[in-house]
């Protein structure tokens, strides 16, 4: 086992869940790398300190160049607002740094661009954090679609749905500023990638995006409150997805349904423990959707749990993605979803804001 030196960028809601994985992944995977949590950077020195202490990191900045620059720093997770993605992306290639980067891929498909190239030149490893599609269930009907257990897709529906803007009179904060920090810059990654995993790449997109409460409390929104987008697979299957952080009730719409010519798979974030899968055999006076609970013999379950129907939980998706991190700096291959997936999905989003504004469908070729 050999230690490596981890910085990461952000000490708050992401950057937490990424320090908690770094501290017990070696434990859960076993893995050949054990992290050593060597500094957090954020926004002032107090609350870089009390991120130290409250984590475990042997030291603290508010300073991202002074992390980046750092030799124990070996590796890099930027968990930051996507403004400050490039820039530090840019400078740890420099020096030779892997890095893991939280979606989307920086502020617009420009920063991913440069990310992309930055990485390409350095080659070092790189990875975008997009966890969801890491449970257990859904690594699963990875599997099944794969095997051909559903036979060919025809037809995909998508959504990432939350409800924490739902209420119009929500202040407005850094959420509300930007298109980055909207809900196509926020939610819809999640989804289009998710989709891009499932069904495979997107070829052409039309989509309707709006601002549904244009004051609140504090200030203007300048970025969309959902957004709707039928697409077409480049494997000839027809698409549709909807994003929203509006949608009352939802707390954890990530959520699918695909149909094959042979059955069909559901899912619902909000019961991330089980998948429900139809197969077209048999008696048709038996045959309906029956609910499979995951277990040891599903994908990535069985480091955190002996017990079937026991379940896992968001934080392991975060312990999931680390152990890939560690795996690819360790074997330099790369490991899906890298920074070149990334900018993938961050064509897609461009590709659906062009068609919002133009009414009309574009290619994702074109962008």
């Amino acid at each position: 086992m050999t230690e490596i030196g981890i910085g990461i960028l952000g000490g708050g809601y992401m950057g937490k869940a990424h320090a908690v994985a770094m501290s017990a992944v070696g434990a859960v995977f076993n893995t050949a790398l054990r992290p050593r949590l060597e500094m957090v950077c954020a926004s002032s020195p107090e609350s870089a300190e009390k991120y130290r202490l409250a984590y475990g990191f042997s030291r603290a900045t508010d300073r991202w160049q002074a992390l980046v620059e750092d030799p124990k720093v070996e590796a890099i997770v930027i968990a930051t607002p996507q403004e400050t993605h490039r820039q530090v992306a840019e400078a740890a290639f420099a020096l030779g740094k892997p890095v893991f980067c939280e979606k989307p891929l920086g502020a617009s498909l420009e920063d991913s661009r440069a990310m992309v190239a930055a990485a390409t030149v350095s080659g070092c490893p790189n990875m975008v954090g997009f966890n969801y599609i890491r449970t257990p269930a859904s690594q699963y009907a990875r599997h099944l679609i794969a095997q051909g257990a559903i036979g060919d897709i025809t037809w995909f529906r998508g959504e990432h749905t939350e409800d924490f803007y739902a209420d119009p009179d929500a202040p407005a904060t850094w959420r509300t500023q930007g298109d980055a920090n909207g809900t196509m810059g926020d939610l819809a990654p999640h989804m289009i990638n998710g989709a891009m995993a499932l069904i495979g790449p997107i070829a052409e997109v039309i989509a309707e995006i709006e601002t549904v409460h244009h004051e609140r409390p504090g200030g203007s929104v300048t970025n969309d409150d959902q957004g709707q987008m039928m697409c077409r697979f480049a494997n000839g299957a027809m698409g549709q997805m909807f994003f929203s952080r509006i949608a009352t009730g939802r707390k954890m719409g990530y959520a699918y349904e695909i149909t094959g010519t042979k059955g069909a798979i559901r899912f619902d974030q909000e019961d991330q423990n089980a998948i429900w899968l139809y197969l077209a055999e048999g008696d048709e006076a038996q045959r309906g959707f029956r609910k499979i609970l995951t277990g040891p013999s599903h994908p990535d379950y069985l480091p955190f749990c002996q017990g079937p129907g026991h379940g896992t939980g968001y934080q392991d998706q975060i312990l999931i993605e680390a152990r890939d991190f560690l795996r690819a700096i360790e074997t330099r291959q790369p490991i899906w979803p890298t920074f070149e997936d990334g900018m993938a999905v961050n064509q897609v989003i461009t590709a659906a804001m062009t068609a919002s504004r133009t009414r009309a469908w574009q290619a994702v070729s074109d962008f």
